[in-house]
């Protein structure tokens, strides 16, 4: 049987650990764009695009985000077209919808501005427990407590916890562990501690517990174990057919109504032709590996409802998910621009 370490002996005095945490962190923390703002909607940005996607990737988005949306009006206002085109590349779209549908919950319901308690802000679109807290404690410094990856991993190997992390008595200690740990004023700085001790020094397979400044409130024996997970499924790999068909200096492009809904796309083809394709790309999508093939289709004579001809010039100005864009980049010789 598992020990589970849930008790409260097994948690850091929380003064004291606060102390060593900030000392730390007003040194050695990162500083972020969205570190250096209380506007509710840059950092409602930034945690949109920072789920399940790395800091070193979100940054160059986040910048040319708030220049063409500065605010929740002027999201509200774009084409979903729009807010997909200035996503592409982060992948998992189903965030750009979601921010777009707060922009526009927002603009329509709040008066244009965030409500300043969790539960207002947990009435928004693609908002959960996590980023409602995060909003409150970084944009309005509430004493939210916060969990996600890298303060999950912190918290596990803080109190030794045995049992896996992904399971509901898992999230309760973490949730449990975290409230325990938050003051009542400061929690801004505590939760970005937090979160910076995991994504600096507690790493996944690596910890630097030399360089902890929190080591002497760690229980964990092998940190490096921690924290356990369920097995995850095995990657199914796909194969998918799409077609490429070129007239002159016009390309035919399908409008997706599946994984990539509302972006522009390499037709899709219902069987695999005889011939060879044209090329092959590879592609990780959540527990799938995805094998795109395209191959040569001559014109056809009326298009479907949902496909359309782009000249070249046009495509940089289309939401075309980075798979078919690279696709596109090696078939046809586009502007410098349409390579991004």
């Amino acid at each position: 049987m598992s020990r589970r370490a849930d008790s409260s002996e097994t948690r850091p005095d929380p003064r004291q650990f606060r102390r060593s945490l900030q000392r730390w962190f007003r040194l050695r923390g990162r500083d972020l764009p969205w570190r250096r703002t209380r506007d509710p909607y840059a950092i409602l940005v930034s945690e949109f695009m920072l789920q399940q996607t790395q800091v070193v990737t979100v940054l160059p988005y986040y910048q040319r985000w708030l220049k063409r949306f500065p605010d929740f009006a002027a999201l509200a206002r774009a084409k979903e077209s729009e807010v997909l085109h200035a996503w592409q590349g982060l992948g998992y779209y189903a965030r750009a919808r979601n921010l777009h549908a707060a922009g526009k919950f927002v603009t329509e319901n709040c008066g244009g501005e965030i409500p300043a308690h969790t539960a207002g802000i947990a009435q928004l679109p693609g908002v959960g427990r996590y980023t409602a807290g995060a909003l409150a404690s970084f944009a309005f410094d509430r004493p939210e407590p916060i969990v996600e990856a890298n303060i999950a991993r912190v918290l596990a190997r803080l109190t030794n916890w045995q049992d896996t992390i992904d399971t509901t008595a898992g999230r309760a200690h973490l949730w449990r562990t975290a409230e325990s740990l938050l003051p009542m004023t400061g929690a801004r700085d505590h939760n970005s501690a937090l979160m910076d001790l995991g994504a600096m020094i507690c790493l996944p397979r690596t910890p630097h517990c030399g360089a902890c400044p929190v080591r002497r409130f760690c229980r964990a024996v092998e940190p490096a174990l921690l924290p356990r997970k369920k097995q995850r499924p095995a990657t199914v790999c796909l194969r998918e057919r799409h077609a490429f068909t070129r007239q002159r200096n016009h390309v035919l492009l399908e409008q997706s109504h599946l994984r990539w809904q509302g972006m522009w796309i390499l037709p899709r083809l219902a069987s695999t032709p005889r011939r060879r394709p044209l090329l092959e790309l590879d592609f990780p999508f959540t527990h799938h590996r995805v094998t795109l093939a395209v191959f040569a289709r001559p014109a056809p004579k009326i298009a479907h409802a949902n496909q359309q001809w782009f000249s070249l010039r046009a495509l940089d100005r289309l939401p075309v998910p980075s798979p078919h864009r690279r696709a596109l980049v090696q078939l046809l010789p586009l502007p410098s621009g349409s390579r991004s």
